[in-house]
């Protein structure tokens, strides 16, 4: 997996606002609908999430917009991890919102972590969602972070 995830969105007409380009938080929802495609497509489903009793839980998520981007246009969306620590317990994802003429149109980064659904406390992923992470796509800026205490 460790290739470029990239996906092609095709604006909706409900994504749009009263400017006539797309709405700040469609971005956002964009980006979590990436990272469950690839984590789904990678066997991390919501049913093994259920089963695992585990779940992503986000700090932060900053978007940096570029270039507008308007009904009529097709956008591609990739995911990649940007930092995480050794064990993936805590991990930084980022997403690039490109046009078709390769022009960066946005940029979303989120803070992440595992919360275990039973304690509601945050937690270790098992060797499974691990495995997943350390073959995630990654840019060359990547980084391993050391967890603060």
């Amino acid at each position: 997996m460790s290739a470029k995830y990239v996906k092609t969105i095709q604006i909706r007409w409900a994504d749009i606002d009263a400017n006539r380009h797309l709405r700040h938080s469609a971005y956002y929802d964009y980006g979590a609908t990436l990272r469950m495609m690839i984590l789904s497509e990678n066997g991390l489903t919501t049913e093994k999430l259920e089963q695992l009793q585990i779940g992503p839980v986000l700090f932060r998520e900053e978007a940096i917009f570029r270039r507008e981007i308007r009904l009529e246009d097709v956008i591609t969306v990739d995911v990649e991890l940007l930092k995480a620590t050794p064990d993936y317990s805590r991990w930084s994802i980022r997403h690039n919102f490109l046009k078709a003429d390769g022009s960066l149109a946005a940029v979303i980064n989120i803070d992440a972590a595992w919360i275990d659904m039973v304690k509601r406390k945050l937690t270790v992923p098992d060797e499974f969602i691990q495995n997943i992470f350390a073959n995630f796509p990654k840019p060359d800026d990547f980084e391993f972070i050391v967890k603060k205490t």
